[in-house]
């Protein structure tokens, strides 16, 4: 009986449940648009892929939604597992303040990822690598703080890869015949002429021909340089044909999977054949060093083989996956009988490579010029000194910028790398006017874009890049030997790019002084203050010391995040606040940096950090070591021009140990670790006693955090 009202009971409910439920769901908007991705996904959908569309299913019963995994499915999962669980250490590791052990982490995770790619391309299609492969990339493209402009597919050759590993055909309508006055050249890696050949040469000539002649334009200017390069390595030079499958002879070239260059070298294959990638450089973008890595790639391959078609199959899929291929054919080491098997990208490879190397060697036969009158790759080196602008340095050749990166398509900045000298490449005939024109380069402009950080107590390397608008990769790639362990007093230079949105505060003052003034909307229960804006400012670290958001304080002044030194930014505080954030924009740097640390640990800086002054009076302060006058005045809330006259400063040359009067009112000042009171004392030119008295402390015993109130003499 129990059992039969139970029975009841949920049978009532059901009938009140499920109605609600079909009336919620026909309530919703019918048409609900699909959201996109940020630009900065860079997971592309399947057709970015090389896939084709999917096909639209019809009679077909629908998928059930829990279906047992076969041993291949279990295999895949456990490795998508895997890496999701090094991709997981790398964030805790972010959390916890261990850049460098997060930056193992997430180029472990990349790795894993590409490893996964290589070893089965068709991997691609399933649905839970996709999801994996946007999560991996996201978290590396965040850590390095990469323009996503920059990393996106960059080359026309994706687009045609895509359409060759399609099932069209429409180019060939039917046979394709090869134009009977062609000559197929003896080389050390064989030219089998067959029908998957004979597709490729028909794509290029019949269907793709513009691009093809571009190809062939460049080969004039690339490939003396490449074969050259070839021979001295002992790698057929015939091979240099390669690039023009890879990437178009595009330097600039990147592939959805982040291959970059002319030979699409991924991250960690490059590092392995000495390709040096960080913040400021890329060197895989270098049609000189990048050839050398693939040449010495190409010859590691064959030895492993012992065949340079399957060496140039290797090139393109991983050794594993090859190897898969060969054992389901039986076993026998023969490209094209394991041609079948293959993914269908390196399907294309192969054929690929021997059409191209038949159509430049007989370029007149296919309506081609033999010779597009392009002058051969060729430049001079100078050696130039770390971080020039490269502004700079073009104005001293004589060429624009534009040109001296075509010429150094590695360098990723504005300026060369931190370091060592660089080696620049200029265009044939300006080093002589580039040499007599460099040395009359001020020093002082040498090194524009950056700043030396002093490390200050309770500073992270994560802090410092937030502060700056860079990011902990940049000081890394900036700081030759730094580690995450920083100490108090340490220098490190941080990078600034000239106009990111990241900038810091300019050195320039702004054209006008008018304050911006607020948006209109209510303020209700809130005060308008001003900050004016000092060397070394960001919106986000202005954000912070009044509790506000970056965006309010835009939107507030109608300004992005580019701001200027000498710049009044109005900004809305609580009103029963307002006495505190009106102090603000005098409080010394080292004073914002510790609101900045406190407001992280969740403290209410307005109660912490609140300075009551009274009465009037005159501070005797000793001038210490790196002090400078306007500082001093900043940390009493005093002008310089005040500080001048108390004490008949004809400059604002000081010098350390020297004693300067400042007239103002009783101090509030907060204990620093390691203080004592004859420190305290002897900085502000009062006695021990007259602190222990105004305090009314008993002993000399202080805690950081403390407030001592410190009255000067009158």
């Amino acid at each position: 009986m129990q059992k039969l009202n139970n029975f009841l009971f949920l049978t009532f409910i059901m009938v009140l449940i499920v109605p609600l439920g079909v009336h919620a769901q026909s309530s919703l908007p019918k048409n609900i648009p699909e959201a996109n991705l940020p630009k900065y996904h860079y997971l592309k959908p399947d057709s970015a892929l090389g896939l084709p569309p999917k096909k639209k299913k019809t009679s077909e019963a629908p998928a059930r939604a829990h279906q047992a995994l076969n041993n291949n499915q279990k295999e895949i999962l456990r490795k998508i597992n895997n890496v999701y669980k090094i991709h997981i250490r790398a964030v805790s590791d972010e959390i916890n303040n261990k850049p460098e052990a997060a930056e193992k982490n997430i180029m472990a995770s990349l790795r894993a990822v590409h490893k996964l790619l290589q070893n089965d391309p068709s991997i691609k299609n399933n649905q839970r690598f996709k999801e994996l492969y946007r999560t991996v990339y996201t978290e590396y493209t965040s850590f390095y703080g990469l323009d996503e402009t920059k990393d996106h597919v960059q080359g026309k050759v994706f687009a045609l890869q895509k359409e060759l590993m399609s099932d069209k055909n429409d180019w060939m309508k039917g046979q394709y015949i090869l134009p009977k006055n062609i000559t197929k050249p003896k080389t050390q890696v064989p030219l089998t002429y067959n029908k998957h050949v004979d597709r490729h040469i028909a794509f290029f000539t019949r269907h793709h021909p513009k691009i093809m002649k571009k190809w062939l334009k460049r080969s004039n200017k690339y490939f003396p340089m490449m074969k050259k390069i070839f021979r001295q390595e002992g790698v057929p030079p015939s091979l240099v044909h390669l690039s023009m499958i890879e990437s178009g002879l595009n330097p600039r070239a990147r592939s959805w999977a982040s291959a970059v260059g002319m030979w699409q070298f991924i991250r960690p294959t490059a590092s392995r054949y000495g390709l040096k990638i960080n913040w400021w450089v890329d060197e895989r973008r270098d049609p000189v060093k990048a050839t050398y890595a693939a040449a010495r790639y190409l010859k590691h391959l064959h030895k492993i083989w012992g065949n340079w078609d399957l060496a140039m199959a290797n090139y393109n899929l991983s050794t594993r996956g090859l190897k898969r291929a060969i054992r389901e054919d039986g076993g026998k080491a023969n490209y094209w009988k394991a041609y079948p098997y293959l993914p269908r990208e390196t399907q294309g490879y192969v054929p690929g490579f021997i059409a191209t190397t038949l159509i430049d060697r007989n370029a007149s036969a296919f309506g081609f010029k033999k010779n597009y009158n392009v002058k051969p790759y060729n430049y001079e080196i100078v050696k130039v000194a770390p971080l020039m602008p490269l502004k700079k340095l073009a104005k001293a050749a004589g060429i624009s910028t534009k040109k001296l990166k075509e010429y150094n398509p590695a360098l990723l900045r504005w300026a060369t790398p931190p370091g060592s000298k660089y080696s620049l490449k200029l265009p044939p005939g300006t080093k002589s006017r580039f040499l007599a024109n460099y040395t009359k380069i001020p020093k002082d402009k040498r090194s524009k874009g950056i700043v030396v950080h002093t490390v200050h107590r309770g500073e992270t390397l994560g802090y410092i890049a937030g502060k700056y608008g860079t990011t902990v990769h940049a000081l890394f790639a900036s700081n030759k030997g730094l580690t995450s362990t920083i100490y108090p007093g340490q220098k490190i230079i941080v990078p600034l790019q000239p106009g990111s949105s990241n900038t810091m505060a300019s050195a320039d003052p702004p054209d006008n002084h008018s304050t911006h003034h607020h948006s209109s909307g209510s303020h209700k229960g809130l005060a308008k203050v001003y900050y004016k804006v000092k060397r070394g400012d960001t919106i986000g670290a202005i954000a912070e010391w009044y509790d506000v958001r970056a965006s309010q304080i835009r939107r507030w002044n109608h300004t992005s995040n580019t701001i200027n030194i000498g710049e009044r930014l109005a900004i809305y505080v609580p009103r029963d606040k307002k006495n505190y954030y009106k102090k603000v924009t005098n409080f010394s740097a080292a004073k914002k940096r510790k609101i900045e640390r406190e407001q992280h640990k969740g403290v209410d800086i307005t109660k912490k950090y609140l300075a009551h002054s009274s009465g009037s009076g005159t501070v005797n302060y000793v001038v210490h070591s790196h002090d400078t006058l306007s500082g001093i005045a900043k940390k009493f809330g005093v002008s310089v021009q005040s500080i001048k006259q108390a004490n008949n400063l004809g400059s604002s040359r000081i010098y350390k140990g020297q004693h300067l009067k400042i007239v103002r009112g009783s101090v509030n000042y907060v204990v620093q670790k390691h203080d004592t009171l004859i420190q305290i004392a002897h900085a502000f030119g009062v006695s021990v006693r007259n602190l222990k008295k105004t305090n009314n402390l008993n002993g000399s015993r202080i805690y950081e955090g403390q407030h001592l109130r410190i009255n000067p003499a009158n």
